[in-house]
């Protein structure tokens, strides 16, 4: 079996296609890699792949075929402190405050327009 590069690439419905793109470009930090129109963009932070698609008839209150939550990888255990504040300065509603895992992981869990969940996590193991 070979190895694989990880999960890289995540495709979301969204609803709320403009405010979801607003927020991952100027709040979660990402750049539009390619939008081949109004409806489809394709962001990166260098490292992974996010597909936002507009489906208007999304039921937001429904959970549904929905993804449960990804998470956002950090480089230091400090960085999920300076998020969680940083994402709290924008409004944002936070899912799950800030915990320590038993497996000595860290993290916190917020909501995108559309109600995604994000974790936002550092992880020792993958900080070697």
């Amino acid at each position: 079996m070979k190895d694989t590069l990880g999960i890289k690439h995540i495709a979301l419905k969204v609803k709320n296609f403009d405010e979801c793109l607003s927020f991952y470009t100027t709040i979660v930090g990402m750049i539009i890699d390619w939008q081949p129109d109004k409806d489809n963009a394709y962001l990166s932070n260098g490292k992974d792949n996010l597909a936002l698609h507009l489906d208007n008839t999304l039921d937001l209150a429904s959970k549904d075929n929905r993804l449960d939550h990804f998470g956002i990888m950090l480089t230091n255990k400090n960085h999920v402190d300076e998020w969680y504040e940083f994402m709290l300065s924008k409004n944002v509603n936070i899912y799950k405050n800030i915990q320590d895992h038993r497996d000595g992981s860290r993290s916190f869990y917020c909501y995108d327009p559309d109600q995604n969940i994000l974790q936002f996590l550092w992880h020792p193991i993958l900080n070697k």
